[in-house]
């Protein structure tokens, strides 16, 4: 694992490390807060924020406001790449930025030629935590996760699949059902082939329709000015799936909020403490 820069921020160290991903067969880059902790040997809980499309780890890094409250609270924060990335990653034929490169939806790919490189979940679910584990202070017993956009639909999904695993989940503006949506048909049809059965597995509401459940409830942020909140985001299939499972779920409808980090910034502390009090 490579420091690719390290500076102080409120009492702790944000760095930005790359390494040649196992899972993906490409060079990985990611960011960690690690907050300042006052007992040598203390294991520290994580949380593990998924990005939106067209994003790097940069994004919320740069633009997420969540270095001073992880700080006080003592929360590793990570923040990994969206896709793999390298001069043999197989990207969008026109180019286009909801599928490709900055757009791996968090799946592992079975169509080629994306099987080679895209195997997002396998990273997120188990290199990146057992890198974070052997590398960090951090407690693999509590680890949270939550996300942006395809980021809150790749939070959503691998925390209703690995319950044990991811201890507490939230969301910001998730895409909650890709199987019912422009984004979700191209992505998932494009990584893992035209059958919706196919899907399932990457479709919180399928998921839970399918008996998935997570380890607690779960907090979801939406702006209602988001303009992709009609066409592509739909919270109200996953109200409607909580409701019908028994999930306890959060649903906040924030009035005038966007899709930016604008919105993100501005909700990001009472993600961070819900997931704090939870882990």
């Amino acid at each position: 694992m490579e420091t690719v820069s390290a500076a102080k921020a409120h009492g702790g160290t944000l760095g930005v490390y790359r390494h040649t991903s196992a899972a993906t067969g490409t060079e990985m880059t990611f960011s960690v807060f690690l907050p300042p902790h006052a007992v040598d040997g203390a294991k520290l809980p994580v949380l593990f924020y998924l990005s939106g499309l067209t994003c790097t780890h940069a994004n919320v890094t740069d633009k997420g406001e969540y270095r001073r409250i992880c700080a006080e609270l003592g929360l590793i924060f990570v923040a990994p790449d969206t896709s793999p990335r390298g001069p043999d990653v197989a990207d969008d034929a026109a180019g286009a930025y909801d599928f490709g490169l900055g757009a791996g939806f968090y799946v592992n790919a079975t169509q080629a030629p994306f099987a080679a490189h895209y195997r997002m979940w396998d990273y997120i679910s188990e290199e990146l935590p057992a890198l974070i584990a052997a590398n960090f202070p951090a407690d693999p017993a509590r680890m949270g996760i939550t996300g942006h956009s395809m980021g809150g639909h790749g939070a959503l999904t691998l925390g209703l699949t690995y319950p044990e695993k991811f201890k507490s989940l939230s969301a910001f503006a998730p895409i909650v059902a890709p199987g019912q949506v422009p984004w979700g048909h191209k992505a998932l049809a494009g990584y893992l082939g035209p059958d919706p059965a196919a899907w399932r597995a990457h479709d919180a509401v399928a998921l839970i329709e399918d008996g998935k459940r997570p380890a607690g409830d779960v907090l979801v942020d939406q702006g209602d000015a988001d303009n992709f909140l009609v066409e592509q985001l739909r919270p109200e299939l996953l109200a409607a799936a909580c409701e019908g499972a028994g999930i306890a779920l959060t649903l906040r409808l924030q009035p005038g909020y966007d899709h930016s980090y604008n919105f993100i910034s501005t909700f990001m502390e009472d993600h961070i403490r819900w997931h704090a009090e939870r882990l």
